[in-house]
């Protein structure tokens, strides 16, 4: 029987290399993730270069920034290292089909007949670690025959990463206690009695230990010797949600392009069905005998399942394919997210309350007028009136806070405020009229002003007076002076809106 190995995977920057991948000019400036531990700000994880400075995790951010001039803090993003480990872990899938992700910073991997492949193992942690290291990841890796000790050899050993089958024990012996994975109380117990190495202890009376330092501190010793099992859990790669249709006789016409594409959506909809997830984008990919693909793409506002109403959206495009000489092939390739419960009432056979109807609107008009054109706006914190709204993420995202109903505003503002000449009886009186590309309107009617100061932790500038106006045509716009009159003082007017 073939004698199992394993591969322990150390990222020892994990969060600060992928925060340098995203902002390569963070690459060599002091920096550091921080977040709350009750009312504290603390360092959660820190780089290479605050590191040096000394600068460690679980140091109160104003210590860190106390000692490290011109620290960067960065918010905390709790679930982004669980994410980086899983997607790591499914690309580590190419040399091993059993890979686990081992919180908080590394990867564990059964890789039990898999290193001779790359010409044995020193070679195959050679490729690993290159690769990894190439993608901007700082890596340390250990192999052995059980998972505890190459785990201790990535992190601690200094003879190589190989430990040869049958040695744990000599590789461990030297090792500081950490290396056994205990809970930091009993390192601290262990180091009180002296015990600074494994060595030190671990050929001790099991039933003394166990007395002393509890159950944990033996099981750990009797998996890294291989005498205990330990079950690693894989990562599960769930397949991609692909569908494939090959044609007997190549298709030519646009109603068997529909029903190709109808039979390919009746089968990934029965999937997601079963697995509660819904479509979010669709491409439908047309190989034609003669070489070339034509594809057509729909998106949706909300997960859906309901064929017909994906079904629809491709029926709007389905013109703008050339079958040719006819196609051959149709591969449906498509992003999935969770669907919500009103869409497991359409598929009940409910008739879909909430927000599927109005998403299935929006989806046929966004067909018609393209993507990207229809948004859904939020209230923010903000004075100033470009910032006091922000795009919806989803249209089931709810407000972070209510709507003012208090003052007006007008139906659309414009997202850049447009220069315009006015004339004004007195210094800060309404104006009487305004020229606005080249166009005089006379005012009839005013209301203000309504002063809204300048956000200066922002940024500085000029408070903004400003009016509610109507022309004698009745028209409503929303004006804006931006400063005080004054005999050297500069100041603009601004047209910002428009009323019904």
């Amino acid at each position: 029987m073939m004698e199992k190995r394993f591969v322990s995977i150390w990222f020892r920057y994990l969060l600060t290399d992928w925060q340098t991948l995203r902002r390569p000019e963070l690459k060599n400036v002091p920096f550091v993730f921080t977040g709350k531990d009750g009312a504290r700000l603390i360092v959660k994880a820190a780089n290479p270069i605050a590191l040096q400075e000394g600068v460690t995790a679980g140091m109160p951010a104003a210590d860190a920034k106390a000692i490290v001039a011109g620290l960067q803090l960065l918010d905390e993003r709790p679930a982004l290292t669980g994410k980086l480990l899983a997607a790591i872990g499914e690309w580590c899938i190419r040399f091993t089909p059993v890979v686990m992700v081992d919180m908080p910073d590394g990867l564990l991997m059964d890789v039990t007949g898999c290193a001779h492949l790359w010409g044995g193992e020193p070679p195959y942690l050679k490729e690993i670690v290159t690769r990894l290291r190439a993608a901007g990841y700082d890596t340390r890796i250990g192999i052995a025959s059980t998972p505890g000790a190459a785990w201790a050899v990535a992190r601690y050993g200094k003879n190589g990463p190989v430990v040869p089958p049958g040695k744990q024990l000599e590789a461990l012996l030297p090792l500081p206690t950490a290396a056994l994975r205990i809970e930091p109380q009993v390192q601290l117990r262990l180091h009180k009695m002296g015990f600074w190495q494994i060595g030190s202890f671990i050929h001790m009376d099991r039933r003394m230990l166990f007395r002393r330092y509890g159950i944990g501190l033996l099981d750990r010793i009797e998996q890294a010797l291989g005498f205990k099992e330990e079950v690693l859990t894989p990562i599960q790669v769930i397949p991609p949600y692909q569908e494939r249709l090959p044609c007997l006789e190549p298709i030519r016409n646009a109603a068997g392009i529909e029903i190709a594409i109808g039979q390919l959506l009746e089968s990934l909809c029965k999937r997601l069905h079963s697995e509660g997830k819904g479509v979010r984008a669709a491409k439908v990919s047309c190989h034609r005998v003669d070489g070339q693909v034509q594809s057509i793409e729909i998106g949706t506002t909300s997960a859906s399942g309901n064929v017909g109403h994906l079904l629809g959206l491709f029926r709007l495009k389905i013109s703008s394919i050339a079958p040719g000489l006819g196609i051959e092939l149709f591969v449906l390739d498509s992003k999935v997210e969770n669907a919500a419960q009103e869409q497991h009432a359409l598929w009940g056979g409910g008739t879909g309350a909430g927000h599927a109807p109005i998403n299935e609107l929006l989806d046929r008009i966004a067909g018609k007028i393209g993507p990207g054109v229809i948004h859904r706006y939020l209230p923010d914190a903000h004075h100033w009136p470009e910032r006091s709204i922000r795009k919806a993420q989803s249209i089931t995202e709810l407000p972070a806070m209510a709507w003012r109903t208090d003052i007006q505003r007008p139906v659309q503002l414009l997202a850049d405020p447009e220069n315009i000449t006015v004339s004004a009886p007195i210094p800060d009186y309404p104006p009487m009229n305004f020229i606005h590309k080249g166009v005089l309107h006379e005012i009839s009617k005013a209301e203000g002003p309504e002063r809204i100061e300048q956000e200066w932790w922002l940024e500085n500038g000029e408070h903004r007076d400003y009016y509610v106006v109507e022309d004698r045509e009745g028209r409503r716009y929303w004006l804006f002076r931006s400063g005080h009159y004054g005999e050297k003082a500069r100041f603009n007017w601004y047209l910002h809106g428009y009323f019904a």
